[in-house]
């Protein structure tokens, strides 16, 4: 089974991902995606994304082990997110947690079967998003925040109620208080495996 987190930028999706991968009960497995973005204050390649070059993607491309990918016109020209084909990877057997776009969800999805992927979105008032994006973006050495701002607009399209029941999506997991919306993930996703 794959749980597959998504929601705009700042809800918090990374910080839930991070803290159900360390739930020992849940024993989920990463998936780990690739970007060809420069490398943030604080990641590191093989935790966040595997960092690679555009002609590395290409590469890969080529070789036929993408799964989906998504590309961003960025003020410093185009970033590239994907996920690739990992033989690890056994949806049968281990259960994964993924985080993402709700494009790179349905590619996903398309890719392994709609049974096998579950979605998890994430939802915060838009005030609250704004706020955290602009403290996490304080943080960085160089702040971006002609990015921080073409991001969070994008989001309103990306993620209309439109476009989420056409995915499939009617549920929604309100991370007002962090600590009970992982709870209320947790919940659910260990009742789909004892099912």
């Amino acid at each position: 089974m794959v749980y597959y987190i998504l929601g705009k930028s700042s809800s918090g999706k990374d910080t839930i991902y991070h803290k159900l991968l360390q739930d020992k009960e849940l024993n989920l497995h990463e998936i780990i995606g690739y970007t060809t973005r420069p490398i943030r204050s604080g990641e590191k390649e093989g935790r966040e994304y595997h960092f690679v070059s555009p002609w590395q993607m290409e590469q890969m491309e080529q070789a036929g082990i993408i799964i989906e990918r998504r590309s961003y016109l960025t003020a410093h020209g185009p970033w590239h997110y994907f996920t690739a084909k990992d033989e690890s990877v056994d949806i049968e057997h281990k259960d994964y947690v993924l985080i993402g776009t709700l494009e790179s969800y349905e590619k996903v999805k398309a890719y392994f079967g709609e049974e096998w992927v579950i979605p998890f979105y994430i939802e915060v008032e838009d005030g609250v998003r704004l706020q955290r994006a602009l403290d996490r973006e304080r943080r960085q050495k160089k702040p971006d925040y002609q990015e921080l701002c073409r991001r969070f607009l994008a989001d309103s399209l990306d993620f209309d109620q439109q476009t989420l029941k056409l995915a499939g999506i009617d549920k929604k997991y309100e991370n007002i208080d962090l600590d009970q919306c992982i709870e209320r993930m947790k919940l659910e996703m260990l009742e789909m495996k004892n099912r």
